[in-house]
């Protein structure tokens, strides 16, 4: 890769590690589902009128249902799960379980009518991922109805993340990526205002709180995209797609340090399990 390329690499590891972070401090004075409508609205704000300028927003409307379905898969619902999920468990949990998400997606793919070659290295890398998610379920961060209540709504979280890919594979191929992603943060921020005014804090909350918001839109969403849809211009899908690898590993040291979370053996274990399992399990052998 090209020296921005890396720059820009570097940079999205970073950015996409830190949405459980941001989660668990805007937790403290916001509601789940505020949180969910406050990063999508923002994102919202910033990308729509680009494209608008581009006149890509309009064409992409043109296919409401797939739009609609990747606004739901890849935001409405991973978002609103992904905050909800971490009242009840740790940032840094949170973020390795929802790096089983690569994983998920071989097994899903033929419901979208695409059709997945399942060589031995796959099946073993998804036998070693999901053994992943069971050790770490097993030792590390989960206890009683709430902790297990929370893992199963991040793991719903990683489900949703593994269906908007497909979505878009399957279509949305031929619409503008910058396009298709505003028209579905405007649908986003439609569908969860209701249910955000419903759960509108009774004061403002404090400052902490208010800035973790407006970086889960802006940092974490907004520009994350703009900044991935560059990248996979610059390096290729395939190699684009190598974040995902990376960016648990950053949600787990900022839980650590700043969070003083307990990130023990058997999580990072898990985490290499799941990261290993995923690896395998997506990137297939060309002959596969």
């Amino acid at each position: 890769m090209t020296p921005r390329a890396w720059m820009i690499f570097v940079t999205l590891c970073i950015l996409w590690g830190t949405p459980y972070y941001f989660v668990k401090i805007a937790l403290t004075q916001i509601s789940p589902t505020m949180i969910a409508w406050a990063r999508i609205a923002t994102a919202a704000l910033i990308l729509v009128p680009i494209a608008m300028r581009r006149g890509t927003l309009k064409s992409a409307f043109a296919h409401r249902r797939a739009v609609a379905a990747f606004a739901f898969a890849e935001m409405i619902l991973p978002f609103l799960l992904m905050s909800w999920g971490e009242l009840w468990v740790s940032s840094s949990l949170a973020g390795v379980l929802v790096a089983a998400s690569p994983m998920i997606i071989p097994l899903i793919a033929p419901l979208f009518g695409i059709r997945e070659h399942f060589s031995a290295r796959r099946v073993l890398g998804l036998v070693i991922g999901f053994g992943g998610v069971v050790l770490l379920l097993g030792v590390d961060g989960v206890a009683g109805w709430q902790g297990w209540l929370g893992a199963a709504f991040l793991l719903l979280c990683a489900l949703g993340y593994a269906i908007g890919p497909l979505v878009v594979q399957r279509h949305l191929g031929g619409v503008d990526e910058l396009g298709a992603l505003a028209a579905s943060l405007l649908v986003g921020s439609v569908v969860l205002l209701p249910f955000a005014l419903a759960s509108t804090p009774a004061a403002l909350p404090n400052s902490s709180a208010l800035a973790a918001v407006i970086a889960l839109g802006v940092l974490c969403t907004a520009i994350s995209m703009l900044l991935y849809l560059s990248l996979i211009h610059l390096a290729g899908a395939a190699r684009a797609t190598v974040v995902a690898y990376v960016n648990p590993a950053v949600a787990a040291l900022l839980g650590v340090f700043l969070l003083g979370e307990h990130f023990g053996p058997g999580m990072a274990l898990a985490l290499v399990a799941i990261l290993l399992g995923s690896w395998l399990a997506t990137h297939a052998p060309a002959d596969a």
